[in-house]
Parts: structure tokens; C-alpha cells; sequence
């Protein structure tokens, strides 16, 4: 079966089974939605938001980009997706939580800390990665820079950590923080065990999150 019959197929199974399913909620969401979250992530083909939080459609407005990256705040007239997926999430859809999530073996993170020989002929990739160069140079100046694994690991943790300080970059969001009305969620998942651990602010440190106790 190729890709595209696989992908067919798949859009005939979904109308059969998972929109009969829930063919109530989706009549419901045909002209309106009221999503609690704004759900942050990498575009990485092995993160699905809704399959690790078991959400239903409705629940998550996805903002999915290389690195899940945050640009700071800025006003400008140049065409700026992520900046203004945030700004409709908050201020139109008023959300009441935003989660940044990360993942291990994260592509941009490992391009960011090799630099040139993984960015060669990616120039938009190149810059837009700048944003974490902040994250890459706290990594290799750290005394683990030279565990390749653990760097990695670092880079990818410390990342989620530098994309929520630059949420608060954003006047509406520092503002709604504040007064309470909006919380910012660091989160991290490990692909190959289905772990996934939040940002204890309190510790400082990721805590499991999601173990057989739950």
C-alpha cells in the first residue's frame, strides 16, 4: 500500500468509525470551538497532541513548528505565523492554559547544537534556529557538553524552558499570568517510552508526570 492509499484509507476509516463515534461533538464544533489549551510543539511526525493527552477535537489549538520555538514579542508588519497563532489563541479564543512541549531525539535541537554541518542549503532552517542559540551556548559551556547524549537531553529540556520565558515576552500574556487568568506548562516527551515530565518550578527540575500511579 502506498502513502497515498494509506492516507485514503485512512480518511474512509475515520468517517466510518471515529466521527460516528463522536458525530454529536463534531456537529457541535462545526461552527465554533472553544479550545482550553494552547498546545506548543515541535513538528516532529512522532508528537501527536492529541493522541498523549487523549483529547478530543476542540480541547487544543496547535501552534507545531521546528523546535517548538517561541520568537520574543515584537510588533512588525512582516508575516509572522507563530506570533500571531499566539496572539488569536490568547486574546480571541482566551485560553486559560499554554503547554510548550519538547520531545527527545528532536531533529532542530541536534541541528542547533551541530551548527553549519547539519544546516548547510537550510538557510530559513538556520535562522529560524537562532531563537535557540541562547539554549545552545548554556549547553556548550555546561560541564556536560561533552556527553553527546546528555547534551542533547539538555538542549532539548532547556529549550522548552527558554520558549516559556519568551511567552512572557508577550504584554497580553505577562498580563493575564499575573492577574492569574492564564498558566504556563513546561513539558517533555520521551518518544520511545511514552513518558512524559512537566516542569517543576518549585525543584527546578522535569518531573514524571504520567506514571502507573495515575
Amino acid at each position: 500500500m502506498t502513502s497515498s492509499d494509506k492516507l485514503l484509507a485512512g480518511i474512509v476509516k475515520f468517517r466510518k468509525e471515529d466521527y460516528e463515534a463522536h458525530k454529536e461533538l463534531f456537529q457541535s464544533l462545526g461552527t465554533y470551538h472553544n479550545p482550553h489549551t494552547l498546545f506548543i510543539a515541535c513538528s516532529d511526525s512522532r508528537l501527536m497532541p492529541g493522541l498523549i493527552t487523549k483529547s478530543l477535537p476542540g480541547e487544543l489549538f496547535n501552534i507545531r513548528n521546528i523546535a517548538n520555538i517561541v520568537p520574543p514579542y515584537r510588533e512588525t508588519g512582516e508575516f509572522v505565523a507563530t506570533t500571531s497563532a499566539i496572539e488569536y489563541a490568547v486574546k480571541h479564543l482566551d485560553v486559560e492554559r499554554i503547554i510548550v512541549c519538547g520531545h527527545s531525539n528532536c531533529g532542530g535541537c541536534s541541528a542547533c547544537l551541530n551548527g553549519e554541518r547539519d544546516l548547510f542549503g537550510m538557510p530559513h532552517t538556520k535562522k529560524w534556529l537562532e531563537l535557540a542559540e541562547p539554549v545552545r551556548e548554556r549547553v556548550l559551556n555546561s560541564p556536560y557538553a561533552s556527553d553527546r547524549g546528555f547534551a542533547e537531553w539538555m538542549m532539548e529540556q532547556e529549550n522548552v524552558l527558554e520558549q516559556l520565558k519568551h511567552l512572557l515576552t508577550y504584554p497580553f500574556i505577562a498580563e493575564r499570568v499575573s492577574n492569574g487568568t492564564l498558566t504556563l506548562e513546561g513539558w517533555y516527551y520521551v518518544i520511545e517510552t511514552g513518558e512524559i515530565f512537566t516542569y517543576d518550578r518549585k525543584n527546578q527540575a522535569f518531573i514524571l508526570a504520567n506514571d502507573n500511579k495515575v
